[in-house]
Protein backbone atom coordinates (compact mmCIF):
# COMPACT_ATOMS: atom_id res chain seq x y z
CA UNK A 1 0.00 0.00 0.00
CA UNK A 2 1.37 3.40 -0.12
CA UNK A 3 2.31 5.14 2.29
CA UNK A 4 1.18 8.91 3.69
CA UNK A 5 3.09 11.09 6.08
CA UNK A 6 1.20 14.13 7.79
CA UNK A 7 1.77 17.88 8.19
CA UNK A 8 0.48 19.78 10.82
CA UNK A 9 1.14 23.68 10.27
CA UNK A 10 -0.57 26.29 12.68
CA UNK A 11 -3.42 23.46 14.01
CA UNK A 12 -5.60 24.98 16.81
CA UNK A 13 -4.15 25.05 20.56
CA UNK A 14 -7.13 22.06 21.79
CA UNK A 15 -6.13 19.85 18.79
CA UNK A 16 -2.85 19.94 19.82
CA UNK A 17 -2.82 19.59 23.08
CA UNK A 18 -5.83 17.10 23.75
CA UNK A 19 -6.36 15.06 20.56
CA UNK A 20 -3.63 12.93 20.37
CA UNK A 21 -4.21 9.24 22.16
CA UNK A 22 -1.27 6.91 22.61
CA UNK A 23 -0.30 4.57 25.43
CA UNK A 24 2.98 6.61 24.72
CA UNK A 25 1.28 9.92 25.32
CA UNK A 26 4.87 11.75 25.89
CA UNK A 27 6.68 10.79 22.99
CA UNK A 28 3.68 11.13 20.57
CA UNK A 29 3.31 14.51 22.05
CA UNK A 30 7.22 15.86 21.29
CA UNK A 31 6.90 14.21 18.33
CA UNK A 32 4.04 16.03 17.21
CA UNK A 33 5.78 19.00 18.08
CA UNK A 34 8.69 18.09 16.17
CA UNK A 35 6.21 17.13 13.42
CA UNK A 36 4.46 20.98 13.50
CA UNK A 37 8.05 22.99 12.93
CA UNK A 38 8.74 21.14 10.31
CA UNK A 39 5.67 21.60 8.45
CA UNK A 40 5.78 25.59 9.48
CA UNK A 41 9.08 25.45 7.72
CA UNK A 42 8.01 23.54 4.78
CA UNK A 43 3.94 25.74 4.51
CA UNK A 44 3.23 25.87 1.26
CA UNK A 45 0.89 29.83 0.82
CA UNK A 46 -1.91 30.17 -0.65
CA UNK A 47 -0.60 32.77 -3.11
CA UNK A 48 2.03 30.02 -4.54
CA UNK A 49 -0.42 27.29 -3.84
CA UNK A 50 -2.91 28.81 -6.75
CA UNK A 51 0.37 29.93 -9.10
CA UNK A 52 1.31 26.27 -8.86
CA UNK A 53 -1.97 24.55 -9.42
CA UNK A 54 -2.80 27.00 -12.76
CA UNK A 55 0.64 25.63 -14.05
CA UNK A 56 -0.79 21.91 -13.96
CA UNK A 57 -4.34 23.00 -15.13
CA UNK A 58 -3.62 24.27 -17.77
CA UNK A 59 -1.29 21.08 -18.58
CA UNK A 60 2.10 22.65 -17.83
CA UNK A 61 3.24 19.69 -15.12
CA UNK A 62 5.53 17.61 -16.43
CA UNK A 63 5.07 13.34 -16.97
CA UNK A 64 1.72 11.43 -15.64
CA UNK A 65 0.48 12.37 -11.88
CA UNK A 66 0.03 9.43 -9.62
CA UNK A 67 -2.97 11.12 -7.91
CA UNK A 68 -3.60 8.44 -4.84
CA UNK A 69 0.07 8.67 -3.13
CA UNK A 70 0.82 11.01 -0.74
CA UNK A 71 0.42 12.75 2.37
CA UNK A 72 -2.42 15.09 4.13
CA UNK A 73 -1.72 18.82 4.45
CA UNK A 74 -3.22 20.96 7.18
CA UNK A 75 -3.78 24.17 5.09
CA UNK A 76 -5.88 26.58 6.85
CA UNK A 77 -5.20 29.33 3.99
CA UNK A 78 -6.98 27.78 0.93
CA UNK A 79 -9.04 24.91 2.64
CA UNK A 80 -11.86 24.49 3.09
CA UNK A 81 -12.93 24.69 -0.65
CA UNK A 82 -16.21 26.54 0.17
CA UNK A 83 -18.27 26.58 3.25
CA UNK A 84 -21.15 24.31 4.55
CA UNK A 85 -23.52 27.76 4.98
CA UNK A 86 -22.42 28.62 1.26
CA UNK A 87 -24.40 25.52 -0.55
CA UNK A 88 -27.63 25.78 -1.07
CA UNK A 89 -27.94 22.34 -1.89
CA UNK A 90 -26.48 20.23 0.95
CA UNK A 91 -27.70 17.39 2.13
CA UNK A 92 -28.53 17.39 5.85
CA UNK A 93 -27.06 13.49 5.85
CA UNK A 94 -22.95 15.66 5.43
CA UNK A 95 -23.82 18.90 7.24
CA UNK A 96 -22.23 18.19 10.08
CA UNK A 97 -21.85 22.02 11.15
CA UNK A 98 -24.97 22.67 11.09
CA UNK A 99 -26.08 19.77 13.15
CA UNK A 100 -23.81 20.79 15.93
CA UNK A 101 -20.01 19.55 14.84
CA UNK A 102 -18.05 22.54 16.23
CA UNK A 103 -14.53 21.22 15.65
CA UNK A 104 -13.66 21.83 12.18
CA UNK A 105 -10.06 21.10 11.54
CA UNK A 106 -11.15 18.05 9.27
CA UNK A 107 -12.89 20.84 6.66
CA UNK A 108 -8.65 22.04 6.27
CA UNK A 109 -6.62 19.09 4.97
CA UNK A 110 -5.47 19.34 1.84
CA UNK A 111 -4.22 15.98 -0.05
CA UNK A 112 -0.90 16.15 -1.45
CA UNK A 113 0.23 13.72 -3.78
CA UNK A 114 4.10 12.53 -3.68
CA UNK A 115 6.14 14.19 -6.77
CA UNK A 116 3.59 16.27 -8.05
CA UNK A 117 0.24 18.41 -6.98
CA UNK A 118 -3.71 18.10 -7.30
CA UNK A 119 -5.35 20.46 -9.16
CA UNK A 120 -7.49 22.62 -7.54
CA UNK A 121 -11.25 22.58 -8.51
CA UNK A 122 -12.02 24.96 -11.23
CA UNK A 123 -15.60 25.09 -11.12
CA UNK A 124 -16.13 27.78 -13.83
CA UNK A 125 -13.65 25.81 -16.11
CA UNK A 126 -15.73 22.42 -15.22
CA UNK A 127 -19.05 24.15 -16.11
CA UNK A 128 -17.85 24.89 -19.67
CA UNK A 129 -16.87 21.62 -20.16
CA UNK A 130 -20.40 20.28 -19.39
CA UNK A 131 -21.76 23.08 -21.52
CA UNK A 132 -25.00 21.33 -22.85
CA UNK A 133 -24.16 17.79 -21.45
CA UNK A 134 -24.94 15.71 -18.27
CA UNK A 135 -22.88 13.83 -15.96
CA UNK A 136 -24.01 10.91 -13.87
CA UNK A 137 -23.29 9.54 -10.52
CA UNK A 138 -24.55 5.92 -10.45
CA UNK A 139 -24.39 4.12 -7.37
CA UNK A 140 -24.82 3.60 -3.60
CA UNK A 141 -25.16 6.41 -0.89
CA UNK A 142 -21.33 7.08 -0.94
CA UNK A 143 -21.49 7.97 -4.91
CA UNK A 144 -24.17 10.06 -3.90
CA UNK A 145 -22.24 11.97 -1.08
CA UNK A 146 -19.44 12.42 -3.73
CA UNK A 147 -22.68 13.99 -6.14
CA UNK A 148 -23.45 16.46 -3.01
CA UNK A 149 -19.87 17.06 -2.75
CA UNK A 150 -19.67 18.05 -6.68
CA UNK A 151 -23.03 19.79 -6.19
CA UNK A 152 -21.69 22.47 -4.02
CA UNK A 153 -18.61 22.67 -5.45
CA UNK A 154 -20.51 24.09 -8.97
CA UNK A 155 -22.83 25.94 -6.70
CA UNK A 156 -20.51 27.74 -5.02
CA UNK A 157 -18.04 28.16 -7.92
CA UNK A 158 -21.04 30.45 -10.24
CA UNK A 159 -22.91 33.34 -9.08
CA UNK A 160 -26.88 33.15 -10.27
CA UNK A 161 -29.87 31.75 -9.28
CA UNK A 162 -30.39 29.91 -11.99
CA UNK A 163 -30.00 26.53 -10.47
CA UNK A 164 -32.34 23.86 -9.51
CA UNK A 165 -32.79 20.35 -8.18
CA UNK A 166 -35.20 18.04 -9.35
CA UNK A 167 -35.89 14.78 -8.33
CA UNK A 168 -37.85 11.59 -9.90
CA UNK A 169 -37.46 8.56 -8.68
CA UNK A 170 -33.82 7.02 -8.55
CA UNK A 171 -32.76 10.08 -10.41
CA UNK A 172 -31.91 13.41 -8.46
CA UNK A 173 -30.87 16.11 -11.51
CA UNK A 174 -29.09 19.29 -10.13
CA UNK A 175 -30.10 21.57 -13.07
CA UNK A 176 -27.46 24.07 -14.46
CA UNK A 177 -29.95 25.93 -16.31
CA UNK A 178 -27.19 28.68 -17.89
CA UNK A 179 -25.14 26.19 -19.05
CA UNK A 180 -28.10 23.76 -20.22
CA UNK A 181 -25.67 21.53 -18.12
CA UNK A 182 -27.37 18.82 -15.29
CA UNK A 183 -25.60 16.77 -12.30
CA UNK A 184 -27.27 13.70 -11.35
CA UNK A 185 -27.12 11.25 -9.30
CA UNK A 186 -28.55 7.88 -10.35
CA UNK A 187 -29.93 5.41 -7.19
CA UNK A 188 -28.44 1.92 -8.01
CA UNK A 189 -26.68 0.19 -5.09
CA UNK A 190 -25.48 -2.87 -6.60
CA UNK A 191 -25.33 -1.46 -9.45
CA UNK A 192 -27.69 -4.30 -11.01
CA UNK A 193 -31.64 -5.02 -10.18
CA UNK A 194 -31.81 -5.85 -6.41
CA UNK A 195 -34.83 -5.69 -4.30
CA UNK A 196 -32.72 -2.63 -2.50
CA UNK A 197 -33.87 -0.24 -5.54
CA UNK A 198 -36.06 1.90 -4.35
CA UNK A 199 -34.50 5.37 -3.16
CA UNK A 200 -35.88 5.27 -0.08
CA UNK A 201 -37.55 2.01 1.57
CA UNK A 202 -33.86 -0.12 0.59
CA UNK A 203 -33.56 -1.13 4.33
CA UNK A 204 -34.17 -5.09 3.62
CA UNK A 205 -33.40 -7.55 5.76
CA UNK A 206 -33.04 -10.31 2.83
CA UNK A 207 -30.72 -8.70 0.24
CA UNK A 208 -31.41 -10.18 -3.38
CA UNK A 209 -30.13 -9.40 -6.91
CA UNK A 210 -30.49 -9.85 -10.31
CA UNK A 211 -27.14 -10.21 -10.95
CA UNK A 212 -27.67 -10.18 -14.73
CA UNK A 213 -29.72 -7.87 -15.18
CA UNK A 214 -28.69 -4.21 -15.52
CA UNK A 215 -30.93 -2.68 -18.30
CA UNK A 216 -33.63 -1.32 -15.59
CA UNK A 217 -31.13 1.14 -14.13
CA UNK A 218 -28.58 1.51 -17.90
CA UNK A 219 -31.51 3.21 -19.76
CA UNK A 220 -31.37 6.01 -17.25
CA UNK A 221 -27.81 6.90 -17.86
CA UNK A 222 -26.34 5.11 -20.69
CA UNK A 223 -26.89 8.61 -23.36
CA UNK A 224 -24.56 10.48 -20.23
CA UNK A 225 -21.90 12.21 -21.37
CA UNK A 226 -19.84 11.66 -18.41
CA UNK A 227 -20.46 8.77 -16.17
CA UNK A 228 -19.07 7.64 -12.40
CA UNK A 229 -19.70 4.31 -10.85
CA UNK A 230 -19.32 3.22 -7.66
CA UNK A 231 -20.51 -0.28 -5.92
CA UNK A 232 -18.98 -1.93 -2.61
CA UNK A 233 -20.70 -1.23 0.36
CA UNK A 234 -23.77 -3.14 -0.06
CA UNK A 235 -21.42 -6.02 -1.03
CA UNK A 236 -20.21 -5.99 2.68
CA UNK A 237 -22.09 -9.49 3.63
CA UNK A 238 -20.71 -12.98 3.87
CA UNK A 239 -23.53 -14.24 1.23
CA UNK A 240 -25.88 -12.63 -1.47
CA UNK A 241 -29.04 -14.34 -2.40
CA UNK A 242 -28.93 -14.09 -6.24
CA UNK A 243 -32.46 -14.53 -8.61
CA UNK A 244 -32.15 -16.16 -11.55
CA UNK A 245 -35.98 -14.85 -13.30
CA UNK A 246 -38.49 -11.45 -12.44
CA UNK A 247 -38.92 -10.22 -9.01
CA UNK A 248 -42.31 -10.26 -10.42
CA UNK A 249 -42.55 -13.97 -11.58
CA UNK A 250 -43.44 -16.56 -8.80
CA UNK A 251 -40.73 -19.12 -11.22
CA UNK A 252 -37.57 -17.89 -10.23
CA UNK A 253 -34.27 -19.40 -9.36
CA UNK A 254 -32.57 -18.24 -5.82
CA UNK A 255 -29.38 -19.54 -4.66
CA UNK A 256 -27.41 -17.40 -1.72
CA UNK A 257 -23.80 -17.65 -2.99
CA UNK A 258 -20.37 -15.84 -1.98
CA UNK A 259 -21.09 -12.01 -1.74
CA UNK A 260 -17.71 -11.88 -4.34
CA UNK A 261 -19.11 -14.33 -6.65
CA UNK A 262 -21.87 -11.81 -6.76
CA UNK A 263 -20.02 -9.25 -7.12
CA UNK A 264 -18.13 -10.52 -9.70
CA UNK A 265 -21.62 -11.84 -11.86
CA UNK A 266 -22.79 -8.31 -11.07
CA UNK A 267 -19.68 -6.19 -12.32
CA UNK A 268 -19.42 -8.38 -15.64
CA UNK A 269 -23.51 -7.48 -16.52
CA UNK A 270 -22.14 -3.86 -15.65
CA UNK A 271 -18.84 -4.19 -18.65
CA UNK A 272 -20.99 -5.77 -20.66
CA UNK A 273 -23.64 -3.54 -20.94
CA UNK A 274 -20.66 -0.79 -21.37
CA UNK A 275 -19.24 -2.67 -24.19
CA UNK A 276 -22.52 -2.98 -26.23
CA UNK A 277 -24.23 -0.14 -25.13
CA UNK A 278 -22.07 3.22 -24.36
CA UNK A 279 -20.81 5.74 -27.29
CA UNK A 280 -17.23 5.39 -26.83
CA UNK A 281 -16.82 8.49 -28.93
CA UNK A 282 -18.80 10.38 -26.36
CA UNK A 283 -18.75 9.10 -22.70
CA UNK A 284 -15.73 9.67 -20.42
CA UNK A 285 -16.03 6.57 -17.97
CA UNK A 286 -14.79 6.71 -14.10
CA UNK A 287 -15.09 3.99 -11.69
CA UNK A 288 -14.57 4.94 -7.46
CA UNK A 289 -12.87 2.23 -5.20
CA UNK A 290 -14.77 1.40 -2.42
CA UNK A 291 -14.78 4.57 0.23
CA UNK A 292 -13.39 2.96 3.98
CA UNK A 293 -15.00 3.06 7.12
CA UNK A 294 -13.61 3.73 10.59
CA UNK A 295 -16.29 1.47 12.92
CA UNK A 296 -13.31 -0.54 15.07
CA UNK A 297 -11.18 1.93 17.26
CA UNK A 298 -8.95 -1.38 17.50
CA UNK A 299 -7.70 -0.58 14.16
CA UNK A 300 -5.50 2.40 14.65
CA UNK A 301 -4.51 1.77 18.12
CA UNK A 302 -7.59 3.06 20.36
CA UNK A 303 -9.32 1.09 22.80
CA UNK A 304 -11.67 -1.48 21.72
CA UNK A 305 -15.38 -0.92 21.02
CA UNK A 306 -14.20 2.80 20.13
CA UNK A 307 -15.18 4.26 16.06
CA UNK A 308 -15.15 7.43 15.11
CA UNK A 309 -16.85 9.10 17.60
CA UNK A 310 -15.08 12.83 18.67
CA UNK A 311 -12.40 11.70 16.67
CA UNK A 312 -10.77 14.88 15.28
CA UNK A 313 -7.51 14.04 13.40
CA UNK A 314 -6.80 11.86 10.82
CA UNK A 315 -5.05 8.20 11.72
CA UNK A 316 -1.14 8.85 11.67
CA UNK A 317 0.08 4.87 10.83
CA UNK A 318 1.83 5.31 7.50
CA UNK A 319 0.03 2.89 5.23
CA UNK A 320 -2.99 2.47 7.41
CA UNK A 321 -5.41 -0.24 5.60
CA UNK A 322 -8.87 -1.18 7.49
CA UNK A 323 -10.28 -4.46 8.05
CA UNK A 324 -13.32 -2.98 6.26
CA UNK A 325 -11.95 -2.24 2.79
CA UNK A 326 -11.93 -5.69 1.36
CA UNK A 327 -8.97 -5.45 -1.42
CA UNK A 328 -10.21 -8.31 -3.30
CA UNK A 329 -13.07 -6.62 -4.59
CA UNK A 330 -10.60 -3.72 -6.04
CA UNK A 331 -9.29 -6.80 -7.76
CA UNK A 332 -12.04 -7.52 -9.88
CA UNK A 333 -12.83 -3.99 -10.83
CA UNK A 334 -9.56 -3.58 -12.29
CA UNK A 335 -9.14 -6.90 -13.70
CA UNK A 336 -12.60 -6.00 -15.43
CA UNK A 337 -11.44 -3.01 -16.50
CA UNK A 338 -8.63 -3.97 -17.87
CA UNK A 339 -10.53 -6.70 -20.38
CA UNK A 340 -12.46 -3.76 -21.13
CA UNK A 341 -9.33 -1.18 -22.74
CA UNK A 342 -8.46 -4.84 -24.21
CA UNK A 343 -11.74 -4.31 -26.30
CA UNK A 344 -11.04 -0.92 -27.17
CA UNK A 345 -13.13 0.63 -24.27
CA UNK A 346 -11.75 2.66 -21.53
CA UNK A 347 -12.78 3.14 -18.09
CA UNK A 348 -10.66 5.17 -15.47
CA UNK A 349 -10.61 3.43 -12.08
CA UNK A 350 -9.83 6.21 -9.40
CA UNK A 351 -8.71 4.34 -5.95
CA UNK A 352 -9.51 7.03 -3.63
CA UNK A 353 -9.64 4.06 -0.86
CA UNK A 354 -6.03 4.46 0.78
CA UNK A 355 -6.01 8.17 0.68
CA UNK A 356 -9.56 7.99 2.87
CA UNK A 357 -8.43 5.19 5.01
CA UNK A 358 -6.46 7.54 6.93
CA UNK A 359 -9.29 10.27 7.86
CA UNK A 360 -11.11 8.74 10.65
CA UNK A 361 -12.16 12.47 11.61
CA UNK A 362 -13.75 13.03 8.69
CA UNK A 363 -16.91 11.32 9.39
CA UNK A 364 -20.45 12.72 10.68
CA UNK A 365 -20.36 10.38 13.50
CA UNK A 366 -23.86 11.99 15.56
CA UNK A 367 -23.67 15.45 13.15
CA UNK A 368 -25.84 14.89 11.32
CA UNK A 369 -30.02 14.40 10.74
CA UNK A 370 -31.33 11.28 12.34
CA UNK A 371 -33.96 9.77 9.95
CA UNK A 372 -35.77 7.86 13.21
CA UNK A 373 -36.00 8.96 17.04
CA UNK A 374 -33.19 8.01 18.95
CA UNK A 375 -33.94 5.68 22.05
CA UNK A 376 -32.58 6.27 25.39
CA UNK A 377 -29.86 3.69 25.11
CA UNK A 378 -28.27 5.33 22.09
CA UNK A 379 -28.67 9.00 24.08
CA UNK A 380 -26.16 7.44 26.47
CA UNK A 381 -23.92 5.81 24.14
CA UNK A 382 -23.44 8.20 21.27
CA UNK A 383 -21.04 5.98 19.94
CA UNK A 384 -23.50 3.20 19.45
CA UNK A 385 -25.47 5.23 16.48
CA UNK A 386 -22.08 7.21 14.78
CA UNK A 387 -22.31 7.42 11.18
CA UNK A 388 -18.70 6.05 10.29
CA UNK A 389 -19.13 5.37 6.61
CA UNK A 390 -20.34 8.44 5.09
CA UNK A 391 -18.75 11.83 5.07
CA UNK A 392 -18.77 15.34 6.32
CA UNK A 393 -19.08 18.40 3.50
CA UNK A 394 -16.86 19.60 3.20
CA UNK A 395 -14.76 16.99 3.83
CA UNK A 396 -12.83 14.25 2.15
CA UNK A 397 -15.33 13.33 -1.06
CA UNK A 398 -14.63 17.12 -2.53
CA UNK A 399 -10.52 15.27 -2.63
CA UNK A 400 -11.93 12.63 -4.63
CA UNK A 401 -13.99 15.42 -6.97
CA UNK A 402 -10.20 17.23 -7.55
CA UNK A 403 -9.39 14.31 -8.65
CA UNK A 404 -12.08 13.37 -11.16
CA UNK A 405 -11.07 16.79 -12.17
CA UNK A 406 -7.88 16.34 -12.80
CA UNK A 407 -8.63 13.46 -14.81
CA UNK A 408 -11.33 15.09 -16.63
CA UNK A 409 -8.74 17.55 -17.72
CA UNK A 410 -5.76 14.97 -18.38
Amino acid sequence: MPTSKFKFSHLPPYVKIMKIRSQFNSLVVLLFGFLLFLAASLRVRNSNWKAITDKIVSGENSGECDFFSGQWVYDDMSYPLYRERQCRFMSDQSACEKFGRSDLVYQKWRWQPDGCNLPRFDGARLLEKLRGKRMVFVGDSLNRNQWVSMVCLLDTSTDGSNKAMETHGNLMSFKLKDFNASVDFYWSPLLVESNSDHPVLHRVPDRIVRAHSIEKHAKHWTEADILVFNTYLWWRRRNMKVLWGSFKEDDGVYKEIDSIRGYELAIKAWSDWLEFHINRTKTELFFMSMSPTHSSGDEWGTESGHNCYNETLPILQDGYWGEGSDPRYMHVVETTIQELKEKGLHVKFLNITQLSEYRKDGHPSVFRKQWDPLTEEQLKNPSSYADCIHWCLPGVPDVWNQILFAHIFS
